[in-house]
């Protein structure tokens, strides 16, 4: 026999603020990248190169590709942006929107760039990669 579950008062409050505390977030994360595309894009890119991930033959062609991925995620609908990052939503648990947003970008798009010899690492060194500098851009915030 199947189970019934009732959802009351309680229940339904706690789900809501789940909610609200992860619709935050995205937003808090997608005004920082607004206000320092140009830095992160650079910093990006740098570590990129830095670690490996990618090898190209213009640091400067991938940055402003970044940027204009930044730009696009900045100006995105929900849909869009959980369209894009459908591949890779169960890469890592408890994901960074921007992250996988960029993640999806670089493995499936900036790899067919004119620029970019190759991308190497797995997909979650890419994400962690990303991380690592998302988190350094908001923690300046």
């Amino acid at each position: 026999m199947a189970k019934i579950f009732y959802t009351g008062n309680r229940e339904a409050k706690l789900l809501s603020k789940i909610e609200s505390s992860k619709e935050r977030e995205r937003i808090k994360t997608i005004n920082t990248i607004r206000d320092n595309i140009d830095v992160f894009s650079n910093k990006l890119s740098m570590k990129l190169i830095e670690t490996g991930l990618v090898e190209t033959v213009s640091k400067s062609s991938i940055e402003n590709q970044l940027a204009r991925c930044l730009d696009k995620l900045c100006k995105a609908e929900d849909f869009d942006i959980d369209y894009m990052i459908a591949p890779l939503r169960t890469l890592v648990s408890n994901p960074n929107i921007a992250c996988l947003y960029l993640t999806t970008f670089i493995v499936e798009k900036l790899i067919n760039h004119k620029d970019v010899i190759d991308v190497y690492g797995s997909d979650e060194d890419i994400y962690y990669c990303i991380q690592k500098e998302l988190t350094a851009i908001l923690s300046n915030v």
